[in-house]
């Protein structure tokens, strides 16, 4: 098989919490000029004030060479709009080799966008998505456009980033069964590029980590919910004595407890396994509107 065609130009869909980061690292690692949309001018603006300050931390803690900070933030364009056109809004550019959207996990946006994106930008252009549980054959199949045998659909993939991206080294590959293994291989490389180690999954309900992590994260609500013990107790078990880097109820707060409820959503439908139900007072939190760290109060205040 020849090498894959490089990536020369990137798009990111959406400016929050995960689309900055993998704004950042497709800048700063994989050197490549890219355009940071998003709807909201507010959360442009602040992702856009955000990776300033990660640039700027990177030279003063990590001695990042201030000329390198510069080159990286000269190679991000932000860009309001969906990338698209749709509500207004500049299109990607025709030039852009990847998109990777990184819009909530919401199945009716993600599977609009992915549509719109296949039917505005040209091939071979990949289109990513970094949902972390949506079915990548259901995104792929609303890519697939009339008379163009399934060329569209074979160029979806999944491109799973693990939040916080600056620092998590790991991106999870999901190949859907339309997508094709010359866009299997750019996107492994592009997520190289990004200085990560790449794993691949299957397209299953919660992919490899998913499939564990939120299981696991729903059963930490439930003991809190059940008065088994305390959030401290409960996080301090998993540090101490399972060496997790911090606790279940810490973690579920800085992913973000509607995206963890949005994810447990996907895995009880598509499998039908009672095991997956959310808890009910993580249900509660998210119509609280108590979303973790974002929102500043989770299981934990960040005020």
């Amino acid at each position: 098989m020849a090498a894959p065609a490089v990536i020369k130009r990137a798009a990111v869909v959406g400016a929050g919490q995960m689309g900055l980061g993998i704004a950042y690292v497709t800048a700063l690692h994989a050197k490549i000029p890219l355009t940071l949309h998003d709807p909201s001018p507010t959360v442009l603006s602040k992702a856009v004030t955000h990776l300033e300050s990660l640039l700027a931390r990177d030279v003063a803690k990590r001695g990042l060479p201030q000329a390198e900070a510069d080159a990286a933030r000269a190679r991000v364009t932000a860009q309001q709009g969906d990338g698209t056109g749709e509500g207004g809004g500049d299109l990607v550019a025709q030039d852009t080799d990847i998109v990777i959207e990184a819009i909530p996990e919401i199945t009716a946006l993600k599977t609009g966008l992915v549509r719109r994106l296949a039917e505005r930008l040209p091939a071979p252009a990949i289109i990513g998505t970094n949902t972390s549980s949506i079915s990548l054959t259901k995104l792929a199949g609303s890519a697939t456009l009339a008379g163009d045998g399934g060329a569209s659909a074979a160029r979806v993939v999944g491109i799973h980033f693990f939040n916080p991206v600056p620092q998590m080294k790991l991106v999870e590959l999901i190949p859907a069964l339309q997508t094709s293994d010359e866009t299997l291989a750019r996107a492994r490389a592009f997520g190289e590029a990004c200085n990560k180690t790449v794993t691949q999954s299957a397209d299953s309900p919660g992919f490899i980590a998913n499939a564990i992590l939120m299981p696991m994260l729903n059963e930490a609500v439930m003991l809190l919910e059940k008065g088994v013990a305390t959030k401290e107790d409960i996080d301090t078990t998993f540090r101490l004595g399972m060496g997790h880097p911090m606790g279940p109820l810490a973690l579920a707060d800085l992913i973000g407890l509607d995206t963890c409820l949005s994810i447990q959503k996907v895995l009880h439908t598509e499998t039908g396994d009672t095991k997956y139900r959310p808890a009910t007072l993580l249900q509660r939190m998210v119509d609280a509107g108590w979303y973790g760290k974002k929102s500043g109060k989770g299981f934990y205040d960040y005020k």
